[in-house]
């Protein structure tokens, strides 16, 4: 006879692993702002390549986004063309003639990813080579002087922007009056609190500083890269990144090897979550082997061509997936040549194997090229693994003119804007005063030539002969 009494204990045991697989999916991120907009789509909404949904913003744009324009003209695909096979997403672009901007409500304040999406198009209407314009976010410029002749064929550029109202307002700004604005897609995701912390440690030739205040910074992605492992798509990302290969960065290998992990990744209270970075990218890795005759005394780097002018925030991902054992792994790390953590030892720091861990360096960009390298350390095991490295991302930083794209301001960009679209009025407004002012001096010099023969006196030398002559 079965005992009863085993069955709901049986029951409980055999839904555990659902129940904490439940827990696992429900305590991921969800954005409080969340707006995805197909911009020039008249329909309903559009299913991307990473099945995520976009609201055409011809008809259907949510009561939380509001678009302000004057001229905008929406294009479907029937109307250009589009080379190869692409996302439905880009099947529509909205045109602007004039100054417009998007108006996005924003219920979370604190850092949001925005993402604008362009693709190039074909169309008897519209010529590519006239696409030149501005692109500015609540005081911060974002594309300066962007242009449709010279962009790829596909170019997304992401940026994490610091929101302190209850709204975030994107403009674009057609260069000169024959020039035109465009956009396809764009995505406004409130960030997890720890996507962007507020400190970093600041590294140069003079050694390593603290410093803060660096999340209300605006900054653009530059680079992000899943080291030793495949191409990360946003359909497994829950931010919806793309992380990708190291191998077109990686300057010197020295016989390094890959590493990939089959088991579970460890996240910790506290440390760095599944937002800061993916299971993917903890779960691969590129490694320094020590050699059998004693430490491998080789360096991995990677370089990123930069703009110089600007500081970037440069993210290293760690996660040791290589170690036998806890406690065996110690190595350097180097931005731009200059030590930033000397005798790594990332037992120390997350007690556990296969624990992430990341940290953030800010660095002047400097000489079109910024350097990442790992290494051995004086702690290195004569065996084993001698380094290794997981991911990198680099960010550039707004300048002082609070400008990702130049030494220019939004504000004069504004003004700039402005005054080309009252140029008319001005010049007909300095007409008219003009004719005003003199016609004011005509008449004054006719007034004082009409007063002096009204009152000049008779001659007083006219003799009386002369004067009864006149009269005869």
């Amino acid at each position: 006879m079965v005992n009863s009494s085993i069955i709901p204990a049986f029951s409980f045991l055999s839904l555990l692993p659902l129940l904490l697989l439940f827990l696992e999916v429900s305590s991921s991120f969800t954005p409080t702002d969340h707006h995805l907009i197909n911009c020039g789509s008249s329909a309903p909404s559009t299913i991307d390549a990473d099945h995520r949904k976009f609201f055409g913003d011809e008809s259907s744009l949510p009561h939380s986004v509001r678009l302000s324009a004057s001229q905008t003209i929406p294009l479907t695909d029937l109307e250009f063309k589009l080379s190869g096979d692409v996302s439905p997403l880009y099947n529509s672009v909205r045109i602007f003639r004039k100054p417009s901007k998007y108006t996005f409500r924003v219920k979370e304040k604190g850092a949001h990813l925005v993402r604008l999406h362009f693709h190039r198009f074909d169309s008897s209407n519209f010529d590519l080579s006239d696409a030149q314009f501005h692109v500015l976010a609540d005081g911060y410029l974002l594309l300066n002087e962007f242009s449709g002749l010279t962009m790829k064929s596909l170019e997304i550029r992401e940026y994490i922007l610091w929101v302190d109202s209850d709204k975030l307002e994107l403009s674009f700004k057609p260069l000169k009056k024959f020039n035109f604005g465009f956009v396809n897609a764009i995505e406004v995701i409130s960030a997890p609190r720890d996507l962007i912390l507020d400190s970093a440690q600041f590294v140069d030739s003079n050694g390593v500083i603290k410093i803060d205040g660096i999340s209300r910074s605006a900054f653009e992605t530059m680079f992000r890269v899943n080291v030793g492992g495949a191409k990360v798509t946003p359909f497994n990302d829950s931010l919806w990144r793309t992380w990708t290969t190291d191998d077109g960065y990686l300057e010197s290998d020295h016989g390094s090897k890959e590493a990939h992990f089959g088991g579970k990744i460890k996240y910790q209270l506290g440390g760095a979550s599944r937002e800061v970075a993916p299971d993917n990218v903890y779960n691969s890795a590129r490694v320094v082997s020590a050699s059998s005759s004693g430490v491998a005394k080789e360096y991995l780097t990677w370089g990123f061509p930069i703009v110089d002018g600007y500081k970037y925030l440069v993210r290293t991902h760690f996660c040791d997936i290589a170690s036998p054992v806890l406690g065996s792994l110690y190595f350097n790390v180097y931005v731009n040549g200059d030590m930033s953590i000397e005798n790594l030892d990332l037992s120390t720091i997350t007690n556990s194997l296969a624990s992430p861990y990341y940290a953030d360096f800010v660095v002047n960009g400097e000489n079109g090229v910024i350097t990442v390298s790992i290494g051995h350390s004086k702690g290195s095991s004569s065996s084993g693994v001698d380094a290794l490295l997981n991911g990198i991302e680099v960010f550039k930083m707004s300048n002082s003119m609070n400008s990702l794209d130049g030494m220019v301001s939004a504000k004069s960009i504004l003004r700039r804007c402005r005054g080309g679209n009252s140029s008319f009025l001005v010049l007909v407004v300095a007409a008219v005063g003009l004719l005003v002012a003199a016609s004011v001096v005509l008449r004054k010099r006719l007034m004082a030539a009409s007063d002096s023969v009204a009152w000049s006196p008779l001659p007083v030398d006219i003799s009386e002969v002369s004067l009864k002559s006149t009269y005869l």
